[in-house]
């Protein structure tokens, strides 16, 4: 039966199928393959496996050796090699006002040839970088342009949960995501919010996609006319992971029941009357937590005694005032003070 390995190149990298011959491999070794760029170092993923006669093998390329310290020493100079040469080719770009944002420049194993990876929104002509680059490091030279999800990859960093991005830590290829998994799951189509730090919509729409699909099979859809205790209402809302609707009846309250109910044409159960808060913790039905205390009512004899008497009018003054207006009474003093002389 055929043997098979999966290695990988890079860290979430995709994985590939090699023949390890009669190598025994386990995961996490290091060893030199052969590939179409030529010798790359690799890590075991999965140790070989026998397969079906049906698989085909001939294709596969075969693993070399196992890496030894002087290949990992190699590929650690190859490490330091590849920043002069990102801060070159950058210094390069800026002389040359080039439209274009380098990401990463990538030694082979060997040595042979540098790998420069950049982002562009559109075709860049890069013929004139890459003859200063070849005359630099007298050796073969790769521009590939990538899109903004692999650079996002390469570079690393921090999503809006606060982990480690998923496509630079597990992911090993990209799935198509759409605003529609969005809408299923019920988030708000906030750009801010839905997006990843690439730009693009995040990778983890897709993780729950099909879990949301699946269970809102299974609950009636807004709009449908339903009937609770013969009452007519209709559903407008759903609570997907609580497998519950929100139905308006039509006297205009809203209730909150489940699948089954809505098949038995059943409302939603009573309350108990031993639920909830104990009494004394709930607040009074007026609104105020204290209830207002009756003012004190004192004795008629005390509120008497302190209030002075009134005086008793006489007849004369009951007349006056009777007859005298207020207006008059302002015209008499006007008149009165007109008659005074100034003092000098």
């Amino acid at each position: 039966m055929p043997r098979i390995v999966s290695l990988k190149f890079r860290d979430a990298g995709k994985h590939y199928h090699f023949n390890p011959l009669d190598l025994e491999l386990q995961a996490g070794d290091r060893v030199v393959v052969e590939t179409d760029r030529g010798r790359a170092l690799a890590t075991v993923v999965q140790p070989p496996e026998d397969r079906n006669e049906g698989t085909k093998t001939g294709d596969l390329k075969t693993i070399i050796r196992i890496a030894t310290d002087d290949d990992i020493a190699m590929a650690q100079a190859n490490g330091h090699r590849e920043k002069e040469a990102h801060l070159f080719c950058q210094e390069r770009i800026l002389k040359r006002n080039m439209e274009m944002k380098l990401v990463r420049a990538e030694y082979l194993f060997d040595g042979s040839k540098i790998i420069f990876y950049f982002t562009a929104d559109g075709r860049v002509d890069f013929r004139e970088l890459v003859k200063d680059l070849a005359h630099h490091f007298h050796t073969r030279i790769e521009m590939r342009q990538i899109g903004v999800r692999d650079e996002a990859k390469l570079i690393g960093g921090l999503g809006i949960c606060g982990r480690e991005l998923c496509c630079c830590t597990f992911l090993t290829e990209f799935t198509p995501v759409s605003v529609r998994m969005a809408k299923e799951q019920g988030l708000a189509l906030n750009p801010t919010k839905i997006s990843g730090q690439c730009g693009r919509l995040l990778c983890c729409l897709s993780y729950e996609f099909e879990t949301y699909c699946s269970l809102k099979k299974a609950l009636p859809k807004c709009g449908r006319k339903v009937q609770l205790d013969g009452a007519r209402g209709e559903v407008i809302n759903q609570n997907v992971l609580g497998q519950k609707v929100v139905v308006r009846l039509e006297n205009g309250q809203t209730v909150q029941v489940t699948a089954d109910q809505i098949e038995q044409g059943k409302g939603p159960e009573p309350a108990v009357a031993g639920d909830g808060p104990p009494r004394r913790n709930r607040p009074p039905q007026g609104g105020s937590r204290k209830p207002s205390r009756p003012p004190r009512e004192k004795p008629a004899a005390a509120s008497a005694a302190k209030k002075p008497a009134a005086p008793t009018p006489t007849p004369a003054a009951e007349g006056k005032e009777s007859t005298e207006s207020e207006p008059s009474k302002t015209a008499r003093k006007r008149s009165r003070n007109r008659r005074r002389p100034r003092r000098k």
